[in-house]
């Protein structure tokens, strides 16, 4: 009798598309929680139980304990995952892609961002997503195109400079 053997498909894991600075960035954060998690685990753990009941010092510490590898894994995943975003060719500085900083016009006014990751977004510092609403719209458009962006209004964004550092 043949032996029926199933392979389950691998889901495709999600590329993290970094600048370099957002790559150190994340290297750095997690050598430094890598160290913490050492420096728990060699410390005084709490006992388990006081009497009869569980100790609520303990319980505390593991649950700081379970943030931390949960953060770690995360951090892994993202680092064994990542791509660093690499100045385009010549030929194609012209048009938006991950690593661009975007001058743009709505309404008037001028707005510059960069377009990242979700991982490394911060729109306070005028890094934006690639899964945005806004940075959807822009993926692969020129200088000069009009990009309508809907949400719950309809906002026109007008690519004034693309440039790439």
């Amino acid at each position: 009798m043949a032996k029926l053997i199933l392979f389950e498909t691998m889901p495709e894991l999600k590329k993290f598309y970094l600048t370099k600075e957002g790559l150190d960035n994340f290297k750095k954060e997690y050598e430094a929680l890598k160290e913490l998690r050492i420096a728990k685990a060699r410390g005084n753990v709490p006992e388990i139980w006081e009497s009869e009941d569980l100790n609520p010092e303990y319980l505390s510490f593991r649950e700081n304990v379970n943030l931390l590898d949960s953060k770690l894994f995360e951090l892994e995943n993202i680092l064994k995952n990542s791509k660093l975003i690499k100045k385009p060719l010549p030929n194609r500085q012209n048009v938006v892609d991950f690593g661009a900083t975007v001058l743009v016009e709505v309404d008037g006014q001028k707005d510059e961002f960069m377009l990242v990751s979700s991982v490394e977004s911060n729109p306070a510092v005028g890094k934006i997503s690639n899964e945005s609403p806004v940075g959807k719209a822009l993926l692969g458009h020129l200088v000069g195109d009009e990009v309508v962006v809907s949400s719950s209004i309809k906002v026109t964004y007008k690519i004034k400079k693309i440039k790439y550092i």
